[in-house]
């Protein structure tokens, strides 16, 4: 935060500021090609199966690739953290960070989850959410962000100096122990920054802080994906609940989270252009 400055503002100040901002990632060449496929082919879903996320609790799930998934508020408003891996690679997963600089703070419909370095390659689609009629509002809130990257006990216990173990962190962590059978290190390891489903965040005017507010998401909402690659999901309904009062407790009202695979025939997919993994010769200057 920026509230007290100590230096001084120098005298040629106008020759210093006021630059023209550029886009520092143009994502024009990396247009997705397959959304209109996509949005005629999901007309032909067939549901596979669903897992239910228990509130302050995280759960695994499995997708095939070609196949799509949704996460549905079902009970009440909830936010989720996902964590998403290559199914069969778990050091390849979600890179928050670099789907930011590509997408913006917020996703929604046609914006890819990227993997991280070195594959760099689209996990998965965004294909519909039921909430992009949000946009963002006169907050500048916006639902779906990459900005927080979990709530989780390290900040939990600097801030307040308790121990509380039901983080989105601590609940992907165990879920990874009990499911994958990880030993505790080596999942806590892999969890990795989030999307934040139906969380409504964004950074106050003044002091640049990320802030959240109460989810605009009902029973019935979802967020829905394309599987580009066969996929290992975590998904983690948030402590906090709808987010608009705080988290890191017991004290809010959580509800469950919901989250279905859906198939389709394959010839309705036939012209998918494949996600490929970076093919950077990775020599980084060295001969």
């Amino acid at each position: 935060m920026k509230l007290k400055k100590f230096s001084k503002k120098p005298l040629n100040i106008k020759d210093r500021i006021g630059a023209k901002p550029i886009i520092c990632y143009p994502n024009n060449n990396i247009e997705d090609k397959n959304l209109d496929i996509l949005h005629k082919a999901r007309k032909n879903l067939i549901k596979k199966r669903e897992t239910i996320i228990p509130p302050r609790d995280a759960k695994i799930f499995e997708v095939k690739i070609g196949d799509f998934f949704r996460i549905e508020s079902v009970e009440g408003s909830q936010v989720g953290d996902l964590n998403l891996f290559q199914r069969n690679n778990l050091d390849e997963k979600f890179y928050s960070g670099k789907t930011r600089a590509l997408y913006g703070t917020h996703l929604s419909v046609g914006d890819k989850m990227y993997s991280s370095f070195p594959y760099l390659r689209s996990l998965a689609t965004i294909t519909w959410d039921t909430l992009d009629w949000y946009d963002y509002d006169e907050d500048g809130a916006s639902v779906h962000d990459v900005i927080g990257t979990r709530c989780d006990p390290y900040t939990s216990r600097l801030l307040s100096g308790n121990d509380y173990h039901y983080c989105c962190h601590s609940n992907l962590t165990r879920a990874l122990v009990k499911e994958k059978n990880l030993d505790i290190k080596e999942a806590e390891k892999i969890v990795h920054d989030v999307l934040n489903v139906f969380m409504c965040t964004g950074f106050t005017n003044d002091t640049k802080q990320y802030f959240m507010k109460a989810s605009p998401a009902r029973p019935g909402d979802y967020l829905e994906f394309f599987a580009e690659t066969d996929l290992l999901g975590v998904l983690s309904a948030c402590p906090g609940g709808d987010c608009g009062s705080g988290h890191s407790s017991d004290e809010a009202k959580c509800y469950p989270l919901k989250v279905s695979t859906w198939s389709v025939n394959q010839k309705h997919l036939k012209d998918i252009k494949p996600s490929i993994i970076s093919n950077y010769n990775k020599k980084h200057g060295i001969d």
